[in-house]
């Protein structure tokens, strides 16, 4: 398994890179720790692949994640949803037991129960 962009978020990546005017950038996808559930995603876009990188090509978009947040996004779906209360990238993660009620922390399977406001998806 691998780290997806939906065609969705590819087109919103691809407009966003677009707008830098630099050709070489890709989007780098990768976890650190923070937020109220223990993780948070996090995303730049970055011109450099390093050699530790896993890339995955979604829809003319390349996607870096570094090996230590691989395995806590191995199989994640990104996407991109637009809604009255406004436009943000959602990750599907199955790797995540919960997440936070924002969407951007969550707590890994094996870690337990996560933060009070966990929406639990």
């Amino acid at each position: 398994m691998a780290v997806a962009l939906t065609e969705t978020a590819a087109k919103r990546v691809q407009g966003l890179m677009d707008d830098q005017g630099n050709p070489d950038l890709n989007l780098r996808a990768f976890v650190t720790g923070g937020g109220c559930s223990g993780y948070q995603y996090g995303f730049s876009f970055d011109d450099q692949i390093k050699d530790d990188d896993t890339v995955v090509e979604c829809f003319g978009v390349k996607l870096l994640v570094d090996q230590n947040s691989l395995g806590m996004l191995d199989g994640a779906e990104i996407d991109f949803e637009s809604t009255v209360q406004g436009e943000t990238f959602v990750i599907r993660n199955p790797n995540a037991e919960s997440n936070c009620g924002c969407g951007n922390s969550f707590t890994p399977a094996e870690d337990g129960d996560g933060c009070a406001h966990s929406s639990g998806y």
